[in-house]
């Protein structure tokens, strides 16, 4: 098997290990991450109805936002945190995928929950 497929089978395992212990509800919808080499995208999803709640990403033309990833991963999850405090959701899961807890998904965890969301 090669590396690439391997590494990728590993994602996977790890992902399902997660998604398996993390359900958003009503109450606690799930915040779900996902990061590309040069962009971040945040969703807060229910998996009661099986519907997005709320979305923001580092990509859209109106918003576009300079800086290093880290920063932009930031300024991302302020726009969430903006949405998030308008729809009134206050507790979310936090699901990082197969992503470890460091650089910009530790980032986008900690300016979450300095803006008052309880993760």
């Amino acid at each position: 098997m090669s590396d690439i497929k391997l590494l990728n089978k590993n994602r996977i395992k790890r992902q399902k290990r997660i998604r398996t212990k993390i359900v958003g509800t009503t109450l606690r919808p799930r915040l779900t991450v996902f990061r590309s080499n040069e962009h971040i995208s945040l969703q807060v999803i229910d998996d009661s109805i099986a519907k997005t709640l709320v979305s923001a990403d580092d990509k859209s033309k109106d918003k576009k936002v300079k800086g290093t990833k880290t920063e932009r991963a930031i300024a991302t999850s302020k726009v969430l945190l903006e949405l998030l405090k308008k729809n009134k959701i206050e507790n979310l899961v936090f699901d990082r995928s197969y992503y470890k807890y460091h650089g910009r998904i530790k980032a986008v965890a900690e300016t979450l929950r300095e803006g008052g969301i309880k993760l």
